[in-house]
């Protein structure tokens, strides 16, 4: 279901700029993860506050979501997440690489049709991307609740240059689950019992 469009979301977003200067949380010498697609930040804002030694950066293209989880960050004052009003493939163009060691895909969309797969971020294309941004034996964390988007992500990213070590197509009940962090949707989705995929792979 699309989301209502919110009122004087450029504004609230302004009013949280602080928040939105990510320059300062890639420094060589800390470790810095990001998630593509933070959706509403209870993910990101939760690691952040969980690992405060780690700098986290969010990435979401749609604003109206992006508002709800930068004005959650600025409400619990956490010093150590920022975020990016941006696609991925145009963001990663001022990046550096070998900048990032953890990538989050999180309930990505699924693009269900087959010629809507360019889309899905596990398509050949992004995972291009994720390798000139993450150094050397980095990973990516991957979490859905959509089966086929999840068995075709094992396959491309196991064949694009990762390997995956990981991978399960029921989380809640396998040895993955210690430390693991819920998405607002992950709780949804376990509180009617569809069971959650998650994969972990690292760079070859």
């Amino acid at each position: 279901m699309r989301m209502r469009k919110k009122k004087h979301t450029d504004e609230r977003i302004q009013a949280c700029s602080e928040y939105m200067q990510w320059n300062d949380m890639l420094k060589k010498d800390k470790s810095a993860h990001m998630e593509i697609g933070c959706g509403k930040g209870d993910f990101i804002c939760n690691m952040a506050l969980k690992y405060p030694d780690i700098n986290f950066i969010a990435v979401e293209k749609i604003s109206d979501v992006l508002v709800i989880a930068v004005e959650k960050a600025k409400s619990l004052n956490i010093p150590n997440v920022r975020f990016v009003a941006a696609d991925i493939k145009e963001f990663s163009n001022y990046l550096e690489n070998d900048i990032i060691s953890t990538i989050y895909l999180n309930f990505s969309d699924p693009w269900h049709k087959r010629y809507q797969y360019y889309n899905r971020l596990t398509y050949p294309t992004f995972l291009e991307i994720y390798k000139k941004i993450l150094i050397a034996d980095a990973k990516i964390i991957m979490k859905t609740d959509n089966v086929d988007f999840f068995d075709y992500s094992v396959k491309t990213i196991s064949t694009n240059g990762f390997v995956v070590e990981n991978n399960t197509h029921d989380l809640y009940n396998s040895e993955f689950l210690e430390g693991n962090v819920p998405t607002e949707y992950e709780k949804n989705f376990v509180s009617q019992n569809i069971k959650i995929c998650y994969l972990s792979a690292r760079v070859k």
